[in-house]
């Protein structure tokens, strides 16, 4: 019997216990709007796993852990409805867009975005991101000081809009997109899960940014069409786009996926970023070994490639676990479209479901130490991000956030460039670095200061250290299992993670490949010795985990 199956409601269960205090009708709504993240840890320690509360007359079902978790995240869209959930958005992203479409409507859009988030594209990311760094820290000489949170939203919304909007947002709208989008950003408010149309500022704002962004792109569309020669980015993508039934996207429809590129490669990352330094500099000997390791494989003046990021274990391990204890959203929803069964409860038809990835990153039956900050929790040896149901910052099943792959190879290049450059240091004591939980989305507290200055050359350190990395060795002896007859080996894929990034067939081609529609072929089954190091890459890399190997016999 398959999870969503055992999990439909097929008798009378129990209701959720509620979770203590709230007031008729409004419910929890001070202590939640004061700040989001206390109130769902608060509940959940004293409720467990599964426990309910009210918000303005809605009655909500928090689940932490990896077994409700899992509910939430393996549910079809049948059974809990994405779009009922962020209707915030709506006024965002626009009408008919995303999650305001119908789901068939909603699953073509999203896989029209997925192109510039396959493997060819992020080749071609790398240099652009390089670039983005190299002109943001050109002026700053020898030594300064920068406010960390500013500085991270510069850069990375610079690297987002080059890499996945094109050259006009870039470089011709830059200064106006940045208000645009910032406009856009604060409309992702606590208010707007209840009310996306209040007549206050900030959501008047958001409205007006979001007419003014669908002028400019009505524009560049018209200023394209008159061209012989069209540029080769996502914008031109949306505009050649079909749907299935061979209609054209709208000025409206384009606006609307543009700002959801963005938002899936910018979001969420400056945040991260910020914390990734952070956290680095409240740990030197975690710092020296990180930077140690950049050294050794890049050197002072090595180029940063698309290879080259994945050489980097220690950076992307510390990455990994700044996304565990800083996850950039504090809380997922879902709107209950039929009765559910979790244990002994039922989850009615109406209700909404939360996932609060900080919540359940912080069990202690889940991770050893879990308030400690440790890289090394994700060693080869200890993998305790193998539970995809509890180590969950950017979501999970098949509405994993697409932009996963992008923010990691964005944050590790972007620190590939600075850790060689530059030294750090925290301007205010380390207990003052903490995160904003009154927002939705999480950043650090500001004013964010941090200063630097320029690394003094290090004889130990060559030129270009050694270069791009060699060839993955397998440590697995093919030959040897070869002749030892070692039970067969096959390929197989999940489905209900697999959102087509096409990294596998970057990787393994003759086994893998993934057509226009964005869903993945798997050519060929069986795995030979010869084929094993060229698979076993494959399913590494693969953002959402969705492929793993089977022995038999």
């Amino acid at each position: 019997m398959t999870m969503q199956a055992s999990m439909r409601a097929t008798g009378s269960g129990g209701t959720p216990p509620a979770a203590k205090g709230g007031i008729p009708w409004f419910g929890h709504m001070m202590s939640f709007a004061g700040n989001p993240f206390r109130f769902v840890e608060r509940i959940a320690r004293e409720g467990g796993e599964i426990v309910s509360f009210t918000l303005m007359g809605q009655r909500i079902i928090l689940l932490t852990g990896d077994e409700a978790s899992e509910l939430f995240y393996r549910s079809s869209d049948e059974q809990l409805d994405q779009s009922a959930a962020y209707k915030l958005m709506t006024p965002i992203f626009g009408e008919g867009l995303i999650f305001d479409a119908p789901i068939e409507r909603k699953n073509e859009q999203l896989r029209m975005l997925m192109p510039s988030l396959r493997v060819d594209a992020m080749r071609e990311h790398s240099h652009k991101i390089v670039q983005e760094v190299e002109d943001i820290i050109a002026d700053w000489g020898d030594a300064g000081e920068i406010d960390l949170v500013h500085f991270m939203k510069q850069l990375t919304i610079n690297t987002a809009s080059h890499c996945l909007l094109g050259r006009e947002f870039r470089y011709e709208l830059s200064e106006e997109f940045a208000h645009i989008y910032h406009d856009l950003e604060q409309g992702v408010h606590p208010l707007a899960y209840h009310f996306p149309n209040l007549p206050i500022p900030k959501f008047r704002k958001r409205d007006k940014a979001r007419k003014r962004l669908q002028e400019l792109v009505g524009g560049i569309v018209k200023k394209r069409e008159a061209q012989a020669e069209k540029p080769s980015d996502m914008f031109q993508s949306l505009i050649d786009m079909r749907y299935d039934d061979g209609t054209r996207l709208s000025d409206n429809e384009i606006t609307g996926m543009l700002i959801g590129a963005i938002f899936a490669g910018h979001h969420t990352s400056s945040g991260t970023a910020a914390w990734v330094l952070l956290e680095l500099l409240k740990h030197p000997a975690i710092l020296r070994e990180t930077r140690a390791e950049l050294d050794d494989l890049l050197g002072t003046r090595g180029e940063v490639t698309f290879a080259s990021l994945r050489e980097m274990p220690m950076l992307e391990n510390v990455l990994k676990e700044v996304l565990r204890l800083h996850p950039p959203l504090i809380i997922l929803m879902r709107q209950v479209a039929e009765d559910l069964r979790f244990k002994d409860y039922t989850i009615k038809k109406g209700d909404m479901v939360w996932a609060c990835p900080p919540v359940t990153h912080r069990l202690s039956r889940l991770f050893s130490n879990p308030t400690a900050f440790d890289p090394d929790r994700f060693s080869p040896e200890r993998r305790e991000d193998r539970n995809l149901m509890a180590y969950q910052p950017f979501g999970g099943g098949k509405h994993k956030c697409s932009g996963n792959a992008f923010a990691m190879f964005q944050i590790k290049a972007i620190f590939a460039i600075l850790l060689r450059r530059y030294e750090f240091e925290l301007v205010d004591p380390p207990e003052n670095y903490v995160d904003n939980y009154k927002d939705m989305i999480v950043q650090p507290v500001e004013p964010c200061r941090v200063r630097y200055r320029r690394r003094k050359a290090d004889a130990s350190v060559g030129d270009y250290g050694r270069g791009e990395p060699p060839a993955a060795k397998c440590p697995v002896d093919h030959a040897a299992m070869a002749k030892a007859e070692m039970p067969s080996v096959t390929v197989v894929v999940d489905r209900g993670l697999c959102q087509g990034h096409a990294m596998c067939m970057g990787e393994a081609p003759s086994h893998f490949q993934v057509g226009d529609d964005g869903v993945l072929k798997i050519v060929r089954q069986a795995v030979s010795p010869e084929e094993m190091q060229a698979v076993q890459s494959a399913v590494n890399y693969c953002p959402n985990a969705a492929l793993r190997l089977e022995r038999h016999g």
